[in-house]
């Protein structure tokens, strides 16, 4: 039996001014956020015009994918559904259904384990089988792939080209970053018999896959878009004080690659082309952004080929020794107690 469609499942995000808040309060939804992060954080999506690139970031991406699937012969439509913002997973999920769908594929815009880079998608997926019944399709969401060895030659290129940005100058250094999460997900992170901390090593892995790809002796791994309240312990260093810590060794200038990310959404573009670049500007360092991987050719034909290993038993490739993870089936949790979800004190 084959599938009928693939699901890019994302994040979602407002596509106009009036849209901020809702959207807003959809992601911080039960987290207890102050209402006044809320307000600041909705102030970096009004310096862009109300609009997070990341729904077009997604079609796009989707776009060439749907070309490399043509082209290899498989016949599978590619279909949008998100978290937070239309269109909403559950609505896709429903008009699938009554299309007719049995099976369906689901794509998953995160490269990593951990609860928000893998278990909340599983969440997702089950929500929206949820509200549409019995008559929902099996959704197989498809595997973890930071370790792909098309993920890690997009994202080197990406290095050695903000690299040549800047005259490929010497002692400019790498840092590649990620989401930062609190200590208390990161601990939770993969099955609780490996020990946790998938996440944080496999960005870990991640970054020294595309070190060694790029050819480059030394390199840092640091953290961004931290949001919880301050007593809350969560990975560091943030890649401002980072860029502090540099120039105070007498680091000429960096080059930030977001190894976490797949796309130029909004936290990538505020936080880094924004306020990264000011600090480093304020210290007189020079500084270039590499590129994510989701915007190279690259990257489709890393979908069509985690999609291959179900439709056509293509051979799993992967450059590390961490076990192929993050396939599953209708929302189940990879094993028990798989990045299981912090539990929120009681008020």
């Amino acid at each position: 039996m084959g599938y009928d469609a693939l699901l890019w499942l994302s994040f979602g995000g407002p596509e106009g001014p009036d849209d901020v808040i809702p959207f807003l309060e959809n992601v911080t939804r039960g987290r207890g956020v102050p209402r006044e992060r809320l307000l600041e954080v909705a102030e970096h999506y009004r310096h862009f015009g109300g609009v997070s690139p990341i729904n077009q970031l997604n079609r796009d991406a989707m776009a060439a994918v749907e070309k490399q699937l043509s082209a290899a012969g498989i016949d599978l439509p590619v279909h949008f559904g998100n978290r937070n913002w239309h269109p909403l997973v559950e609505d896709t999920l429903a008009s699938l259904t009554e299309a007719g769908a049995k099976r369906v594929l689901v794509f998953p815009t995160s490269a990593y384990g951990g609860y928000s880079a893998c278990r909340q998608y599983d969440e997702d997926i089950e929500r929206a089988r949820a509200a549409v019944g019995s008559a929902a399709p099996e959704m197989v969401k498809l595997r973890q792939f930071f370790d792909h060895p098309l993920f890690v030659a997009a994202v080197a290129d990406g290095v050695r080209a903000a690299h040549a940005s800047l005259g490929n100058a010497p002692g400019i250094r790498t840092v590649f970053t990620a989401h930062s999460v609190p200590e208390s997900a990161d601990l939770a992170s993969g099955p609780p018999a490996a020990g946790g901390r998938r996440y944080s090593s496999q960005i870990a892995e991640a970054a020294r896959l595309v070190a060694a790809e790029a050819g480059l002796d030394a390199y840092d791994v640091v953290w961004q878009s931290r949001s919880g309240p301050p007593q809350v312990p969560w990975l560091e260093p943030d890649i401002v004080d980072h860029i502090d810590a540099l120039h105070a060794s007498g680091v000429p200038g960096v080059v930030v690659s977001p190894i976490g990310f797949v796309s130029d959404h909004l936290e990538v573009i505020w936080d880094l082309d924004n306020e990264a670049a000011e600090r480093a500007a304020e210290h007189g360092m020079a500084f270039a952004r590499a590129a994510t991987a989701g915007s190279d050719p690259r990257f489709a034909e890393l979908v069509v080929e985690l999609v291959r290993e179900h439709t056509h038993g293509a051979e799993p490739r992967k450059l590390s020794s961490f076990p192929a993870a993050g396939c599953t089936v209708n929302g189940a949790p990879c094993a028990i107690r798989c990045c299981e979800p912090a539990k929120r004190p009681a008020r």
